[in-house]
């Protein structure tokens, strides 16, 4: 879903804590009040450094430019990573083995690694210099929706103090997370899945177009009534002539609306299997040219990062057709009950004139 990924890219797990303007540091008492959270499974901190100067390697063409540099503990960083759903993270690879000082392995985005190309590169940020080489590509990552980063290990940072709070849980205790961050300091802020969901929900962009698309269904399926009905109603007399002739040989009510139904089923059959079709290769042309995003995730007058594609739903495709071979029974076993009703030796006689 579409929501659920932008509200997963802008909260990073299923809650954060974090500064509310500059990267703040976290006391240890606050990691540990956050875990007694009801709710709270694991708590990762995390180190997050913004606008870490990246210049290119030499003979690129790309432009000197920032990144977002985090700082990690590699192993819960990656088990954070796959609980949420996110690309893996290669925490045997991310794991700085000589101390301070020496290169760190890095997992980078796909710009990063080509500003920074093969072999260790220098990366300047406020706790000094680090020496990096990527190690791995990833397109995203937990804590930073951001397409540039750089993640290395923690331990190998010379300030490694953790900025930012990732929560996985399966409901975290919203009250309890903010009191905790409150009583911590009044510059934190905490920001949970949920609630950055429901902000993409309901949204009067999106009541207009579901208002718009009901209005439309229902407009559809009253013409398909209509053309149903027409179309029976114009063959009516000879369909009751038919069944009054046979009601004379025999022919019970029952075998009349099934034979009624029978007769319509091949149009109706068609008719319902070529909408569906109609309307799966009109979804796969338009797919690739149409982005939902701005009306998909767009919620209290901002929208939020990420693609909303256009695909098929086979509900959405089989209940149409099959709604039209459903009411063309009906109506075919309307009519033969209704025609039951009428003497035969009536409808036999119907335009003698002797």
């Amino acid at each position: 879903d579409a929501r659920d990924d932008a509200a997963l890219r802008a909260v990073g797990a299923d809650a954060r804590i974090s500064g509310e303007g500059a990267p703040t540091p976290l006391t240890d008492s606050l990691v540990r009040a956050v875990r007694a959270v009801d709710g709270v499974r694991e708590v990762q901190p995390v180190r997050v450094e913004y606008g870490v100067a990246l210049d290119p390697v030499a003979g690129s063409t790309a432009d000197a430019k920032r990144a977002t540099l985090l700082g990690v503990d590699p192993e819960p960083y990656a088990r954070l990573a796959r609980e949420s759903g996110l690309p893996s993270v290669p925490a045997g690879e991310l794991k700085a083995g000589g101390g301070k000082g020496t290169v760190l392995p890095a997992l980078a985005s796909p710009s990063v690694a080509e500003r920074l190309g093969g072999g260790p590169h220098t990366v300047r940020w406020p706790g000094g210099e680090i020496q990096v080489e990527v190690v791995a590509v990833r397109a995203r990552t937990s804590a930073v929706d951001s397409p540039d980063f750089l993640v290395v290990d923690a331990s190998g940072l010379a300030v490694s103090d953790p900025t930012t709070l990732l929560v996985a849980g399966a409901s975290p205790d919203a009250k309890g997370l903010r009191a905790a961050a409150a009583e911590a300091g009044p510059g934190f802020a905490v920001r949970l899945w949920s609630e950055e969901r429901a902000t993409l929900v309901d949204s009067p962009l999106q009541s207009g177009a579901g208002q718009i698309y009901t209005a439309a269904v229902a407009a559809g399926a009253g013409y398909a009534l209509l053309a149903v009905l027409l179309s029976l109603l114009q063959s009516a007399p000879e369909r009751t002539t038919l069944l009054a002739r046979l009601r004379t040989m025999g022919l019970t009510t029952r075998q009349g609306r099934r034979l009624l139904a029978y007769e319509a089923m091949p149009q109706a059959l068609l008719a319902a299997g070529g909408g569906l079709l109609v309307g799966w290769a009109t979804i796969a042309l338009l797919a690739p040219g149409v982005d939902l995003a701005a009306l998909a995730l767009t919620g209290g007058g901002t929208a939020a990062q990420g693609s909303a594609t256009l695909r098929t739903d086979a509900v959405s495709l089989v209940l149409p057709a099959l709604g039209v071979v459903l009411l063309t029974a009906a109506v075919a076993g309307v009519q033969a009950w209704w025609a039951s009703r009428r003497g035969s030796i009536k409808e036999l006689r119907a335009g003698d004139t002797r």
